[in-house]
């Protein structure tokens, strides 16, 4: 099994806690996010977990704790953009704070481990392709040795962010305009040591130098754990993803974060209403076990070949 932690909310930032309370006691409960009363109990120990794979904008709270994971195999997504406050208004200073502590995090356990993700990438009337080329480059050069790839995606509207993109006053770029900006990441991912890939995009952009990237990467994971894995493709994911299965342990509308460009939060309210529920000896993320949650075991293996 492959741990996703998470796609839907910064555990690393700020449930890490919680999450090592679940890796001491050996399982979790995660409920169904399309049937509330459904609870899922599942075992992740380490001979059933192969991997887990983090997604985070600030590690820096589990940091300390990391020799807890020692029986465990794992890599960090770590998302550092040039957005200021206006629209990442939970992330401290990127150059004062967040890169010094994706260097700490890259010496601690490998460059190879620390994926860094500039994405989702929005185009507005502040964040312009060159405002975006000039941040993308200063971050670049201070991480250059510090990891080896670089994932990015351009900004996906749904329902739960289309009023904030609004807001913002994103616009979208013409396919030559995309491929041409693409072109210039490229190069100076290049220029510092970075392969680039890109997450989740129906567009090709291998003709700049970008790879369709898999952010829960086989190879990636195959090279980490020494070993052959067999799994297929996320099912639950889009089309465009290329991520194998996988299971995910967080809960939505419980980032803190604040990003205008979220899809994962309803609203500042119901986000206020959830953390107040957050107990890091509770078995499950920002909430509990009610008289009407019906709990099952869902079976879970480890994927490793033989």
């Amino acid at each position: 099994m492959i741990l996703s932690v998470s796609r839907r909310t910064d555990i690393p930032n700020y449930y890490s806690q919680w999450f090592y309370n679940r890796i001491k006691e050996g399982f979790v409960y995660v409920r169904n996010p399309m049937n509330t009363y459904q609870v899922s109990r599942i075992e992740i120990t380490p001979d059933v977990v192969d991997c887990i794979v983090f997604w985070t904008k600030n590690p820096e709270p589990m940091m300390e704790r990391l020799e807890e994971l020692s029986a465990y195999h794992y890599y960090f997504q770590f998302t550092l953009t040039g957005y200021g406050r206006d629209m990442e208004p939970g992330i401290p200073h990127k150059r004062e704070k967040m890169i010094p502590v994706f260097q700490a995090l890259s010496d601690r356990i490998g460059k190879e481990k620390v994926i860094w993700r500039y994405d989702p990438i929005i185009f507005s009337q502040r964040y312009t392709p060159a405002y975006h080329l000039k941040a993308f480059e200063q971050i670049a050069m201070a991480l250059k040795g510090f990891t080896e790839k670089c994932v990015i995606s351009f900004v996906d509207e749904y329902a739960k962010n289309r009023k904030n993109m609004e807001l913002l006053g994103a616009y979208e770029m013409d396919r030559y305009q995309l491929s041409e900006f693409a072109k210039k990441i490229s190069r100076i991912a290049k220029r510092n040591g970075m392969d680039t890939g890109s997450c989740a995009e129906s567009i090709d952009l291998a003709e700049c130098g970008i790879k369709h990237n898999c952010c829960i990467d086989k190879e990636l994971i195959e090279k980490t754990i020494g070993g052959r894995i067999k799994a297929g493709k996320d099912r639950n994911q889009r089309a465009e993803c290329g991520c194998m299965e996988s299971v995910e342990i967080g809960a939505y509308h419980t980032c803190k974060n604040g990003c205008k460009y979220c899809y994962a939060n309803s609203s500042a309210e119901n986000v206020a209403r959830n953390c107040s529920k957050y107990d890091p000896t509770s078995p499950i993320l920002c909430g509990a076990i009610a008289e009407n949650d019906r709990i099952t075991q869902r079976r879970v293996r480890s994927l490793t070949e033989e």
